[in-house]
């Protein structure tokens, strides 16, 4: 018994691709039917060039794509051919949405991710800060900008080793040439927007969401521009320098830190009593290497500024510095957003909502990775509520 070629899944995807305007972006030329292949494949399908060949000759590809028969070669041809098309077809998605919504976007969000590869033939491929815990392995910066809502704008991608700082240029660039947009608030994370990129922003009219780390407001506390007491308010302002300070304290994360530090000090005291144990039953037994052992170890999970251990005879004994503890605990939860966007225009519960929107790239993100077969960091969390919590409404980061 054998059956024909399949029609139904092209034929649902295809109209799919037609309603949300991606067949009309690609074009008519034979590339970018392939490209819409690749697409379509992509979602039915989700394996390599070879594989949707041979996934190509099951489906009635020529009566819905008009297609002829093609092999990989071609397929990264036509990759090639869409690489050269992307500014023009950014633009003119971008033309739809501003279409659709009435009016250009009067705020961006922008963050990035990693993704690492196998093999050596990338000619962005570099050893950078690796976001997938994958040591040893070359990787590509991925750049996403989006509209207010999370609607996608444009993407780049960037050598493996490039600082999430050096790529807001870029889309400055794509803001203010590729869209033509003269005036807008660009939302980064801690990391992203800096001295830099706030001059850039800057000097072409633009304005900026952003946060401020961890030894940015331990400063402003030791100036006097901030008191602890400040966080203890649902949310509250201060202005200093021409710019807005918007200060909070997120409770769930405060109670998240807290329970995380008193976890690590409950295995600490449980590997200190297994190892004295352990020394106390064996007369070989080295002391002095169990101590090394337990120091690398409170270095690596961050309680080295907390905890002190020594050697008495042959017994460990572990002190905790409780005012270390409280100081590194005083901004458990708490962020502090910088902003030049004027009252007028936003006011501070409105900064607050903004910056917590770049959870929107990161869903993004999450469905980019599950669309490419790629493994999810943990630090995107698997909802809503822990994408916020994890990504973009956190306790201060170093």
């Amino acid at each position: 018994m054998t059956s024909g070629e399949i029609f139904g899944v092209l034929f649902a995807l295809k109209q799919l691709a037609d309603q949300v305007g991606i067949t009309r972006v690609l074009g008519s030329a034979a590339e970018s039917r392939l490209n819409l292949f690749l697409i379509l494949a992509r979602i039915a399908h989700g394996g390599s060039r070879l594989s949707a060949v041979r996934w190509a000759k099951q489906h009635t590809v020529a009566d819905v794509l008009a297609l002829e028969a093609f092999d990989e070669d071609d397929l990264y041809a036509a990759l090639d051919w869409l690489a050269s098309q992307q500014e023009r077809i950014e633009r003119e998605l971008y033309q739809a949405y501003v279409k659709a919504q009435g009016q250009p976007p009067v705020l961006v969000l922008y963050d990035v991710t990693s993704s690492y590869f196998e093999g050596e033939c990338n000619a962005l491929g570099q050893y950078g800060y690796n976001r997938d815990g994958k040591r040893g392995k070359q990787q590509i910066v991925i750049g996403l900008l989006t509209a207010e809502d999370g609607e996608p704008l444009a993407i780049r991608v960037f050598e493996g080793n490039t600082a999430d700082p050096t790529t807001v240029a870029s889309q400055i660039t794509i803001l203010k040439e590729q869209f033509g947009i003269a005036e807008v608030a660009m939302v980064g994370d801690r990391g992203m927007i800096k001295a830099k990129g706030k001059a850039a922003l800057s000097a072409q009219g633009f304005r900026y969401i952003t946060a401020l780390t961890d030894a940015q407001v331990r400063t402003f506390l030791k100036e006097g521009v901030l008191q602890t007491d400040l966080f203890d308010v649902p949310l509250c302002e201060v202005e200093h320098d021409d710019k807005r300070l918007i200060v909070r304290r997120n409770e769930t994360v405060r109670v998240r830190e807290e329970r995380r530090r008193e976890d690590k000090w409950a295995q600490l005291q449980a590997k200190i009593a297994d190892r004295n144990a352990f020394v106390e039953n064996s007369k070989r037994a080295s002391a002095a290497t169990g101590l090394a052992a337990l120091q690398g170890w409170v270095k690596r999970h961050k309680l080295a500024g907390l905890v002190t251990l020594t050697l008495k005879e042959r017994v460990l004994v572990c002190t905790l510095d409780e005012e270390a503890k409280a100081q590194d605990a005083l901004l458990d939860g708490c962020y502090l957003l910088e902003t030049d966007v004027s009252h007028g225009l936003m006011d501070a519960k409105t900064v607050d909502a903004r910056y917590r929107d770049l959870q929107k790239v990161e869903c993004n993100f999450r469905t980019v990775r599950r669309f490419l077969g790629i493994k999810i960091p943990q630090r995107y969390g698997t909802t809503t509520e822990e994408a916020c919590i994890a990504g973009h409404e956190p306790g201060l980061s170093s």
